[in-house]
């Protein structure tokens, strides 16, 4: 009897594992779109990826220099190269989309942009201010006993700036998505 219940608990330990093991495979690919400027592209884009099932972790939107063209920066979640292949073949269909860049095997440079205000007592004014020795990132506004932070860098250096801050109160945080261009 103790055998079988062990045997049905590795069973679904197993299962659990491989689950999770599936969902961590899921590669994030960045991608730009450079689209025309036009009223409801964002949508259309948007709804090409919800349709299929796709989704959009990350997701930033800007006019060019041109201001009748616009960047799109997107951050996907493929399992493998022929997913986000379908995805950027979906793109092409698009009439508004003017090209396509896959940065997945491409060298580029990406950052992100946090700010968050951030709670904190007087005695803790200059470990706050230590924090940004180490980020590329600065107090922007002090008022009281709250503070404005703003930093840029890449996804992991932002992730380490939200562990160091959590020693803190941060009552409220905003994140653009991620920015890349190519070298």
């Amino acid at each position: 009897m103790v055998f079988v219940i062990c045997a049905y608990f590795e069973f679904w330990a197993l299962v659990f594992d491989i689950e999770f093991f599936r969902e961590r495979t899921k590669m994030r690919h960045t991608i730009s779109v450079l689209v025309e400027n036009k009223f409801g592209v964002l949508a259309r884009i948007a709804g090409l990826f919800s349709a299929r099932g796709y989704n959009i972790a990350s997701l930033a939107v800007s006019e060019t220099l041109d201001p009748a063209i616009s960047y799109m920066t997107i951050v996907v979640e493929a399992k493998d190269a022929k997913i986000l292949e379908q995805i950027k073949k979906q793109l092409n269909k698009l009439i508004d989309v003017i090209t396509i860049t896959d940065f997945t095997k491409k060298e580029h440079v990406d950052r992100e942009l946090v700010l968050a205000r951030v709670k904190y007592s007087s005695k803790d004014k200059s470990k706050l201010e230590n924090v940004f020795k180490k980020y590329v990132g600065k107090i922007i506004q002090h008022k009281a006993d709250v503070a404005i932070i703003e930093a840029v860098g890449e996804g992991v250096q932002i992730k380490s700036l939200l562990d160091e801050l959590s020693k803190f109160e941060i009552q409220e945080l905003v994140r653009t998505g991620k920015l890349a261009i190519s070298n």
